[in-house]
């Protein structure tokens, strides 16, 4: 009798297994598409590289670098964003390289990681302005900050003495122009970061483009508001969860896009004064160019053509970045077509004073060579490679950023 009513606990045991794997099963895979459906739309959200590669390239090619050098400095400025992954290469000889993340795409688990928040996002992409009273507002980011122009001087001072200087200088450009469109945000989950979601404002735009960013407003809204049901609310729970009010995600890349003018209401700092995108990003461009031409003088080996005054291109680059794109009623703006804005002003506008072409993006090269390189016999051959040059002078900017220039200024992050 025992041995029976055993019997009948237990599969009844197994039944409520079943069934509440069947639950767990069927929840995860709705939320599962839910959170695919947010990540295609986060990707016509993600930063692009019309400014942090192509713009980086012309701004580097007018102070007076070479082609070659000015490919690498580009390629490391961009790639900052495109290293999201920790993946260790491995050799036979026993060697290794830890190849350390410096950005996160939105559904990285370490974006709630805080540790990791210190390690990725405060050093590259959101430099502490060292404003304010609060902890909290110091580590908020500020349009080139004395702290962004403290960083810029170390890494020039030090350029002739190491050889991961040119990547050093693209890591360099990133966080620098960085500082002219994340500003006023911080690189650490805090109530500094939140934004009341109605609250954006667009000015001077065309009422396609308009069109365009109040849809995905609407659609952000409708999948995060409080009144849209459970599975609403489980979605809304979890990007809450892996964002924490983390940078200016509750910006989309509005800041990031750089014909915009816009403003919006903080939750806790009312509304800020409207935010000029195109010019902000025409002073980074003129901020880069002073840093290559000071970067020309510093290291030896790097010039490579006749420097142009930021002046006498100036009206170009003011056009190229107030270019909205060939956007179709309700689409996306094109980011392509910015980019090739970019190119036709170098290849057939001859803004640099001849008719050369930008070339590619070396990021995903890179990414293809450390596949490669894992499993290879001898470790002592990627010194002499770029990707283990940028991933040196990741880990120098990282360390002078965390253990140096930021204690200076009494905060002390990680």
């Amino acid at each position: 009798m025992a041995n029976f009513e055993g019997m009948i606990f237990s599969r009844k045991h197994s039944l409520l297994n079943y069934f509440l794997y069947c639950i767990v099963l069927f929840l995860g895979i709705i939320i599962g598409l839910h959170l695919l459906n947010i990540h295609l739309i986060t990707e016509r959200f993600i930063m692009q590289k019309d400014m942090h590669y192509y713009g980086t390239y012309v701004m580097a090619r007018a102070a007076g670098i070479g082609r070659g050098k000015a490919q690498i400095i580009a390629s490391a400025a961009q790639f900052v964003d495109d290293n999201a992954a920790s993946k260790a290469i491995e050799f036979k000889d026993g060697g290794a390289l830890q190849s350390r993340a410096t950005a996160h795409h939105w559904y990285h688990l370490r974006n709630i990681d805080t540790d990791d928040q210190r390690l990725v996002w405060v050093p590259f992409h959101f430099l502490p302005g060292n404003e304010g009273e609060k902890f909290s507002e110091r580590l908020i980011c500020r349009k080139d900050s004395k702290i962004a122009q403290a960083m810029v001087a170390n890494h020039l001072d030090h350029a002739d003495d190491i050889k991961f200087s040119d990547e050093l200088i693209g890591i360099t450009a990133h966080v620098y122009a960085d500082t002219f469109s994340h500003y006023g945000f911080s690189g650490v989950s805090s109530r500094q970061n939140e934004i009341i979601n109605d609250s954006f404002n667009f000015y001077e735009i065309p009422n396609n483009t308009e069109k365009y960013l109040l849809d995905r407003q609407k659609e952000f809204k409708s999948n995060y508001s409080k009144e849209s049901g459970l599975l609403a609310n489980i979605k809304s729970w979890f990007a809450e969860t892996l964002s924490g009010a983390l940078g200016h995600g509750a910006a989309c890349t509005f800041p990031d896009r750089p014909y915009l003018k816009w403003d919006f209401e903080y939750e806790y700092a009312g509304r800020c004064e409207m935010r000029d995108n195109p010019k902000t990003f025409l002073e980074a461009c003129e901020a880069l160019h002073g840093m290559f031409v000071r970067y020309t003088e510093a290291k030896q080996g790097v010039k490579g053509g006749d420097r142009i005054d930021f002046a006498e291109i100036k009206p170009k680059i003011q056009a190229i970045i107030e270019f909205k794109g060939g956007e179709e009623e309700g689409s996306e703006p094109n980011e392509e077509a910015r980019t090739e804005r970019w190119k036709k002003a170098v290849s057939e506008e001859k803004i640099l004073g001849n008719n050369e072409e930008i070339p590619e993006y070396l990021g995903e090269e890179w990414l293809k060579e450390k596949s490669r390189l894992h499993g290879d016999k001898a470790s002592e051959i990627i010194k002499s490679r770029d990707v283990y040059q940028f991933y040196q002078a990741a880990s120098y900017h990282r360390h002078y950023v965390l253990r140096n220039l930021l204690p200076d200024n009494d905060l002390v992050v990680a």
